[in-house]
């Protein structure tokens, strides 16, 4: 009887300590659902994005995907900010979309805090008002750490936009065995060097590609590449208009190419394309005409940016494409310094109206771009952090030859308003220059009124230039 009455106390102590601990477990797990815990208020932004790598360090990481990336570092925000108690939603966006979805979410009023993309791909948000400045979150060693061209590929007006954290630069790639089979053995690079060329030498390698090539070994091959089909590739077109030192756009983003430079370069094409230095037919080829070309030695010189140089490599690894001997070379220019350009990707701050969210949005790309084991996450691409470079160029040689092109890179855009509409009246001009229906005057006559007039209208509703 006394052991059943103990029992039964004991029981009974048991069962409420059990419901104590219950109902305190309940009071924190409140705590936090409402963020009492730690006093601070919740604030939740958004990031978008277009696929640009698989994985945090490594596309080969398991489970690498195109959002693995900004979900560990938004991870970490979350962990590391102190300011909000941040949720930071991160989606992956098609590149075949992106303009459409964000029309409509800015329309809506909706848009997304943070997206990340090439700046040639949304330069015309910053001139519509819809990005917000960056400069308060760029500190004198990022500005130490990035070369002052890249800066100047994300400023628009006095301010910074876009947040650079890698790159896709344009080149040349030749062919050094049809070089060796022509004789050219003299102007070949070493594997892991951007080979700079004068532009007398460049025009003794078109001649002699054409007059030596063996004809037996390279059937309906040609020396160059060229191609005016369409916009696509269009910035070798623009590289090579610049190869007489015409600066292209005035400080004021109007196009100054009619000038005695832009007609000379306009004629320099011409003149290869009549001598049968390039493919025929460029009025009628495209960019990935040219491409195929090359790839099927077919074209000893052709264009090509880092993504597409590290595709052919990895084609001819596994077996798509034939072996050959692939090196890199710059635009030459009159002046004997190389013409280099590239697509600069880094994170840009929608202007949502919250004054709270636009502070996170910044502060998460700020963390972003500049955290120390963030940023090697820029060897995807190519990093525009020297400090990246070092660290990662015993494996990747490239990356150092990228670095120091650096000092030779042309903004094509000028981040003139309308640029994407201006892509357009190029390529007509250059088939019209082919084809012998304009001479070089006229071409580069009829382009610049036309280009202009497109800049004109765009200024007018840009935020820059109401300044």
């Amino acid at each position: 009887m006394f052991k059943r009455k103990y029992l039964s106390i004991f029981l009974t102590v048991l069962l409420g300590l059990s419901l104590l601990s219950a109902c305190s477990d309940k009071g924190s797990n409140e705590g936090k659902d409402s963020g009492a815990d730690s006093g601070k208020k919740k604030v939740e932004i958004s990031v978008w994005l277009t696929p640009q790598w698989k994985g945090v360090l490594d596309p080969t990481e398991e489970g690498a995907d195109y959002d693995s990336f900004f979900k560990y570092a938004a991870d970490r925000f979350e962990k590391e900010y102190t300011e909000y108690d941040v949720k930071v939603n991160v989606e992956v966006i098609a590149g075949d979309q992106r303009d459409e979805l964000l029309n409509v979410n800015l329309n809506g009023g909706t848009p997304p805090d943070v997206f990340y993309e090439s700046v040639f791909a949304m330069g015309d948000y910053v001139h519509r008002g819809a990005l917000v400045p960056l400069d308060d979150i760029i500190d004198d060693a990022a500005r130490a750490d990035i070369e002052a061209n890249y800066w100047d590929n994300v400023t628009f007006g006095d301010s910074v936009y876009f947040y650079p954290f890698s790159h896709m630069p344009g080149t040349l790639v030749y062919n050094a065995d049809m070089f060796r089979d022509a004789g050219l053995e003299q102007y070949i690079g070493g594997e892991n060097e951007i080979k700079t060329w004068t532009l007398e030498e460049y025009e003794t390698i078109l001649a002699k590609l054409k007059s030596d090539l063996p004809k037996n070994k390279y059937t309906n091959a040609y020396p160059m590449a060229l191609f005016a089909l369409n916009n696509q590739g269009d910035t070798w077109n623009l590289a090579y208009l610049r190869m007489f030192g015409n600066k292209f756009f005035d400080d004021e983003g109007n196009i100054i190419l009619n000038d005695e430079n832009g007609v000379k370069a306009a004629q320099w094409l011409k003149n290869i394309y009549d001598k049968g230095y390039t493919n025929p037919g460029a009025e009628s080829v495209s960019s990935n005409d040219a491409n195929a070309m090359f790839q099927n030695q077919q074209l000893a010189i052709s264009f090509t940016n880092s993504v597409l140089f590290n595709n052919l490599k990895a084609d001819m690894a596994n077996g798509n494409v034939k072996q050959f001997d692939a090196r890199l070379a710059n635009i030459p220019s009159a002046s004997g310094d190389p013409l280099t350009f590239t697509y600069v990707t880094g994170a840009a701050v929608f202007n949502t109206g919250d004054e709270t969210r636009i502070k996170v949005a910044k502060d998460f790309v700020k963390f972003v771009c500049s955290d120390p084991e963030l940023v090697k996450s820029s060897k995807n691409g190519i990093p525009v952090r020297a400090s990246v470079v070092e660290q990662y160029k015993d494996s990747n040689p490239l990356f150092e030859a990228y670095d120091q092109n650096a000092k030779y890179m042309f903004n094509f855009t000028g981040n003139v308003p309308g640029y994407s509409e201006l892509r357009q009246v190029l390529y007509p001009e250059l088939q019209a220059l082919y084809i012998g229906e304009k001479k070089p005057e006229e071409a580069i006559k009829s382009y610049q009124e036309k280009g202009n007039s497109i800049i004109q209208n765009a200024k007018a509703d840009s935020v820059i230039y109401k300044k």
